[in-house]
């Protein structure tokens, strides 16, 4: 098939496109690098079933043709990490709401099949632990920016939905829990690289809040797997599915891993929410995905344990330190 991926030069976007390439696929990346990467996709450029489009997902001549040229769609392509939605959260907003508007609507007009990344974050302050697709959702106030992803991100399955249900096109939904791999960083608050990083650089390991809070921790490979299964299945248009691991760790424990996988000297400080983001600022206490559903259909579970994803991204990190100060 002919595959188009919105933010295919991000973290998952570009394991995304190696491993449909290695399925027989052609791939088209369209990305404005905002936040992704060339270098994340360079080594594929070679390839001559893949292509790269340096633009943004807003501008409609380009998507115009990229989509009428392909055959699905994978749309990635958001402003992410909670870093850039405190900062930034007008880019957030718009980059998410307007971007899937213009791909749901083109998608539309070819008739291209769909498949939508959401994340864990539309579940908000959920206590319903673990979270299943059809639970309530308990958000904050609109004072507090934090939520401002979550309601982007739920606006783009609202709107997915309803292109599915009026007008029939094949779309299929994936929230994704706490991915981690090579390539991420921690820009813009990823947790894992930038506990890596402190840790290589032997820089106090910032835990934020009081390390309590859990997480659950998913290997990009086992990840991308899932995504590719899904848009393979037609029991999974009109659907939406969690894709995580059910392995929890709470951030100190997570803090002191890292630390020791990394043989590092570093200090674990903590430091209040306030003052890693803004005050007032609400975090979830535990997030954790029931992965029943996605199961039950293509047979999904984590092969990755949780220190053989830290263990991973550590050496990324080493060795693209190690490359820069050369």
């Amino acid at each position: 098939m002919r595959a188009l991926i919105t933010g295919g030069a991000g973290f998952i976007g570009s394991h995304l496109a190696e491993t449909l390439l290695a399925g027989g696929h052609r791939v088209m990346v369209v990305d404005d690098l905002s936040t992704g990467r060339f270098s994340n996709i360079e080594h594929l450029t070679t390839n001559p079933d893949f292509g790269f489009a340096l633009e943004t997902i807003t501008n409609e001549t380009v998507m115009d043709r990229l989509v009428s040229e392909c055959d699905i769609i994978f749309h990635l392509a958001a402003a992410v990490g909670v870093q850039l939605v405190v900062s930034r959260p007008i880019h957030v907003i718009e980059t998410n709401v307007l971007g899937s508007a213009m791909v749901m609507r083109l998608a539309n007009r070819y008739r291209r099949k769909v498949l939508l990344a959401s994340t864990s974050e539309v579940y908000g302050k959920g206590i319903n632990v673990p979270f299943r697709e059809d639970d309530d959702r308990l958000l904050g106030p609109t004072t507090r920016s934090r939520w401002s992803y979550a309601c982007s991100k739920a606006m783009d399955e609202f709107l997915a939905l309803a292109y599915h249900k009026e007008h029939d096109l094949p779309c299929v939904i994936f929230r994704l829990f706490n991915t981690v791999g090579p390539r991420q960083t921690g820009r813009y608050g990823m947790v894992v690289p930038r506990f890596a990083g402190q840790a290589l650089r032997g820089e106090p390991i910032t835990v934020y809040g009081d390390g309590e809070q859990t997480r659950c921790f998913v290997d990009v490979r086992d990840v991308v797997q899932a995504i590719a299964a899904l848009a393979g299945q037609p029991a999974a248009v009109g659907e939406v599915f969690n894709i995580g691991s059910t392995q929890e760790v709470t951030m100190t424990q997570l803090a002191r891993r890292v630390k020791a996988l990394a043989g590092s000297p570093s200090e674990i400080v903590y430091v209040p929410y306030s003052e890693a983001y803004e005050t007032g600022f609400e975090d979830f206490r535990r997030r954790v995905p029931d992965i029943t559903k996605i199961s039950r259909l293509i047979g999904y579970q984590p092969q990755h344990g949780l220190d053989d994803i830290l263990q991973r991204v550590i050496e990324d990190l080493r060795n693209r330190e190690g490359n820069q100060s050369k």
